[in-house]
């Protein structure tokens, strides 16, 4: 399979690495000071994560760090891509600073470079301080000064070492299915706030890069977008239109403001309720900030019909089972072979300055471990696939400058619990025993040949 591609087919340039989580792989939720993040709290509720599990040990990185970050140098990477857990470093989300939980950060950022691992930092993960969810969360906007608050603390605490920032991951994930479907942390079910927590998460997308900006000589400033070509399922005219509606929300909702466009209102009509409820005079311009790097996230297609029965989109998923697909994970999304591709070509038509990275690429498959290695041929297949289409598109004149992979640890994989395996390297959670899987061997063969 390695002889499919070659690493030189991407660049000299080219970044490899592998993106993790805070919440998911810290673990040592109690040490040191750190305060309740809304995923503490959400985790408690009974129900919300199917397995009924926590992220308490987690993949206790937060103990393993060195040992992690030089599993990472051995499968060939050169960059690794972690978020700070807004909650250790501020318990309380403003006001007090706790110096151990710097000082953890600091450490992990020294042995990144000590190991050749380009530190790159997520700045929020989805894990609000629960002080600042009892205070209104990302609905009140005096959000946007508590982060911007934070954002000044870690920038000037690290900014001297790390160059490569992205603010936020995926607003459209803990802003929809946190505020309106509640499937994620904090668990509301509010359609009336879901436009107040949109525009000031998009306020503090663009607030937190000018943060940087000011206050990092020589940053390259990115966030990330999670992002799926969305198709319909007939040529019908009502599933079209709800297509382009599901796109709107899925691909342009966030983005779209960051490059100085705008809301997508005509898709979404009740994004206007964001100027007549929520928006402050100058809000249209502070929206918009020149990143230097976008990131897409990207891991499924979606195939929308025409439905009565979801208001405001007036359209739904059409399940891959419903479709009968060749292949899905086992998060039930399809494996569709031009998925990347397609997803891809739609962002490149986007004027602008800015490049692009694929800054998260996985998929969750069931692991067979025979006699301590762990065989994991879809996986490889995968990002296969999947690296193919990037370098189509890079012939294409796309400038895509890396590949980070979701992720390097089997994971708590959010409301799903630790069920779904997406790691490089297999993790035995009652033990912490490591794995390096095949797809982490072909990684290795793949980027040392």
């Amino acid at each position: 399979m390695t002889s499919l591609l070659h690493r030189a087919d991407f660049g000299a340039d080219f970044v490899w690495g592998t993106a993790t989580a805070a919440f998911q792989i810290e673990g040592a939720t109690l040490a040191d000071g750190r305060g309740a993040s809304v995923w503490d709290t959400f985790s408690q509720k009974r129900g919300a994560i199917k397995t009924g599990e926590n992220a308490l040990m987690a993949c206790d990185f937060y103990n393993r760090y060195k040992t992690d970050i030089a599993l990472n140098k051995q499968m060939g990477f050169s960059a690794f891509r972690f978020s700070i857990a807004w909650s250790r470093v501020l318990p309380q989300g403003t006001g007090r600073v706790n110096e151990a939980g710097l000082a953890f950060y600091d450490q992990v950022i020294d042995e990144c470079i000590r190991q050749g691992q380009t530190p790159w930092i997520t700045l929020f993960h989805w894990d609000l301080p629960q002080a600042l969810e009892d205070r209104g969360g990302w609905v009140n906007r005096e959000i946007l000064i508590w982060f911007s608050d934070y954002v000044r603390l870690i920038v000037r605490a690290f900014g001297h070492k790390v160059k490569h920032w992205f603010v936020l991951n995926e607003p459209s994930a803990f802003t929809i299915l946190g505020y309106l479907v509640g499937m994620h942390a904090p668990g509301r079910r509010s359609f009336r706030s879901v436009p107040a927590v949109i525009h000031h998460a998009a306020l503090a997308q663009a607030d937190g890069g000018r943060i940087i900006r000011d206050n990092v000589p020589g940053a390259v400033i990115g966030t990330t977008f999670s992002c799926s070509p969305v198709e319909p399922i007939s040529p019908l005219k009502r599933d079209v239109q709800a297509a382009q509606r599901a796109n709107a929300l899925l691909n342009r909702l966030f983005i779209e403001p960051a490059l100085g466009l705008g809301y997508p209102e005509r898709e979404l009509p009740f994004l206007k309720s964001i100027q007549k409820r929520f928006a402050k005079p100058g809000d249209q311009e502070r929206l918009a900030f020149g990143f230097d790097l976008i990131g897409l996230q990207h891991y499924f297609r979606v195939v929308v019909e025409h439905s009565m029965l979801v208001p405001y989109l007036w359209g739904r998923d059409v399940s891959p089972n419903r479709r009968q697909v060749d292949a899905i994970t086992e998060m039930g999304w399809e494996v569709h072979p031009n998925s990347m591709l397609h997803i891809l070509r739609q962002f490149s038509l986007y004027d602008g300055s800015h490049k692009w990275i694929v800054a998260e690429s996985g998929a969750a498959f069931y692991d067979q471990i025979d006699n301590g290695q762990v065989i994991d041929t879809a996986r490889t297949a995968y990002h296969v696939q999947c690296l193919q289409q990037v370098r189509q598109a890079k012939a294409e004149g796309i400038d895509i400058t890396g590949y980070f992979v979701w992720t390097l640890l089997d994971n708590f994989e959010w409301a799903e619990g630790y069920r779904p395996r997406f790691g490089l390297v297999h993790v035995d959670h009652r033990t912490q025993q490591r794995i390096i899987k095949g797809s982490g061997q072909w990684f290795r063969h793949f980027l040392m040949e």
